[in-house]
């Protein structure tokens, strides 16, 4: 502890694993602490299943009928990769994907008066789908017809939350949509991928990328006080010992009195033992229900996977819905959602409080994440990271930067 750092990073979120990995490839001397002692923060995956029932405080152990408790790993934040999208780039240009294996999700549904649709991937089931009329299908071939289908195209395609990008001048939605369709021509099924064992191995492979250049971690560390000198941190005060640093990256729970509440997001995870109606049994797939078919302002988002991830028992299914809150009842906000579920095993509701940085941390030279949205895909997250990046570095983030270096001692043998 008795050190001096470049960058001390609290927090093992993916976010911060991702920085510190990326802090450690440049050169940067690293120490990462946190004061769970699990890896990954908020964006876990809890196992086995008892763990689970504890952390959501049931007094009840799960029945005989789910199988083994450690054949579960539970995401508590639902998202898929976007195949041609950031966080997938910055697992390959890190290497970081020879720690992981993916599974393509099987499909992306989206919900339109009271039922639920596939989003086409080929050109067949566009001129099948029942989303469209025939007309619309032979203009949507030639490019998607804005006017015609606004709710299909703005949420499942450029997978917007709300409906103000309808203000604004249309390229954005373009470079989504465009960005949805590359996704979709690497694999074909859908646009998204998924790790095996779940989410919670992502930070964990950016963490091994940071040990590999050097990066020290600390798990089950307490952090008493962050140390301040005019205005800006030198360091991290940790049962009695203070690691020194010039800069500190940590995700917004360290730091309370830097951050403000932004509004809150509702989750809630269903164990099934059955495949969602109308996905044609898909062991994996999204649901994206747009705000407007539903009186929000908001979309609703279901991510499911199942035991073909080896995230769950054999034959169970794991869906997670999740949503912005807007009223005083949130659980009354998903309830469209759930019903597409129905019938449900067991179910764990949890409410975060979604902080942000009050600063941009240019003086105090501490860099504080945002919290995780309701968004199924991680293209808002790895906008935070490059976000962060350049208020530390002072230059744009740059990929090329990610890269293992070509002639480094560490690691390059192992497979």
């Amino acid at each position: 502890m008795d050190e001096e750092y470049d960058v001390i990073v609290l927090g093992t979120g993916l976010t911060e694993c991702i920085l510190s990995g990326i802090m450690s490839v440049n050169g940067k001397k690293v120490l990462h602490m946190d004061r769970n002692p699990y890896y990954g923060g908020e964006s876990s995956s809890i196992t086995p299943l008892e763990e689970l029932y504890k952390r959501f405080e049931l007094t009840d152990s799960p029945p005989e009928s789910m199988g083994r408790g450690r054949d579960w790993n539970v995401d508590l934040i639902p998202k898929f990769l976007m195949a041609n999208g950031q966080l997938v780039k910055m697992l390959l240009y890190t290497e970081v994907t020879r720690y992981l294996d993916f599974k393509v999700v099987e499909g992306s549904f989206v919900y339109k008066g009271g039922k639920i649709y596939k989003v086409p991937s080929t050109e067949t089931e566009a001129l099948a789908s029942n989303l469209m009329g025939m007309f619309e299908k032979r203009r949507f071939r030639k490019f998607l017809v804005f006017v015609d289908v606004i709710d299909f195209t703005g949420h499942a395609l450029a997978l917007y939350r709300t409906d103000d990008y309808l203000d604004v001048p249309c390229l954005e939605t373009i470079n989504r949509i465009k960005l949805y369709s590359e996704s979709l021509a690497r694999y074909g099924k859908s646009p998204y991928l998924y790790p095996l064992y779940g989410l919670g191995e992502l930070p964990q492979g950016f963490a091994r990328l940071s040990a590999i250049y050097g990066g020290t971690y600390m798990l089950n560390k307490p952090v008493e006080e962050i140390v301040m000198e005019d205005g800006h941190v030198v360091g991290v005060k940790s049962e009695g010992e203070v690691a020194r640093c010039k800069q500190l990256i940590c995700d917004p729970s360290y730091i309370q009195d830097r951050v403000r509440k932004a509004g809150q997001v509702i989750r809630v995870i269903c164990i099934l033992s059955h495949p969602i109606k109308n996905t044609n049994d898909a062991n994996s797939c999204q649901i994206i229900i747009p705000q407007n078919q539903v009186n929000r302002k908001s979309d609703i988002y279901v991510c499911m996977i199942s035991y073909a991830h080896n995230v769950a028992a054999q034959g169970k299914y794991i869906a997670i819905v999740s949503t912005t809150v807007e009223t005083s009842e949130p659980e009354a906000e998903i309830e469209p959602a759930l019903e597409l579920l129905e019938p449900i095993d067991q179910k764990f509701v949890s409410l975060s409080d979604l902080y942000e940085p009050t600063d941009d941390g240019t003086e105090s030279q501490i860099f504080a994440s945002s919290a995780y949205d309701a968004t199924t895909h991680f293209e808002t997250t790895c906008n935070d990271i490059k976000d962060i990046y350049k208020r530390m570095t002072g230059s744009d983030f740059d990929f090329e930067n990610m890269k293992r270096k070509q002639n480094d001692v560490f690691g390059e043998d192992e497979q």
